[in-house]
């Protein structure tokens, strides 16, 4: 049986669901004029002191990375917070770009809140890592939004944000 045997409207159902699986496969990643955002990863640290039962070991696993190395309840407590590995690739990589985390709080309120880091050695495949925690998370509460962008410059090359970013 060939496509051409099919009737009218086979063919048109078919040619509707080859159009739908392409563009569920399109990527939805935000790129921008130079540079792809690939992935934000998110991990809350918000109580140190009650263990996650789990029969795997790799459901613990984050969390204990986190508090690797913390001894007293103090140290264990400025960890708690949220970490943010914004994962990014730039399609120029001979210039240093700027991997920018803006984020709102709890507790204060529509106030951006902004971390940079300027990475000089720009790869193929590149990890940034933000950290709200210690002081500034007793302080302020919870990250309730945020948005990760690359710059060069005076230009975004990419932008990544949360849901209730505005």
């Amino acid at each position: 049986m060939t496509l051409r045997s099919l009737p009218s409207f086979c063919r048109a159902i078919l040619a509707a669901g080859l159009g739908l699986t392409l563009a569920s496969c399109a990527s939805t990643n935000p790129a921008g004029p130079g540079g792809k955002i690939v992935k934000v990863k998110y991990y809350h640290l918000n109580d140190h002191s009650t263990p996650i039962p789990a029969s795997d070991p790799s459901v613990p696993f984050e969390r204990d990375y986190h508090l690797h190395g913390a001894i007293t309840n103090k140290e264990r407590e400025a960890r708690e917070g949220h970490y943010y590995t914004v994962m990014w690739k730039a399609t120029d990589r001979s210039q240093p770009v700027k991997v920018r985390l803006e984020y709102r709080q709890q507790k204060s309120g529509m106030t951006d809140q902004k971390q940079e880091q300027d990475v000089a050695q720009v790869r193929r495949s590149n990890q940034t890592r933000f950290e709200v925690t210690g002081q500034e998370y007793l302080d302020k509460g919870p990250v309730t939004s945020w948005r990760a962008t690359l710059v060069r410059g005076k230009e975004v090359l990419a932008e990544a944000k949360s849901y209730l970013w505005d």
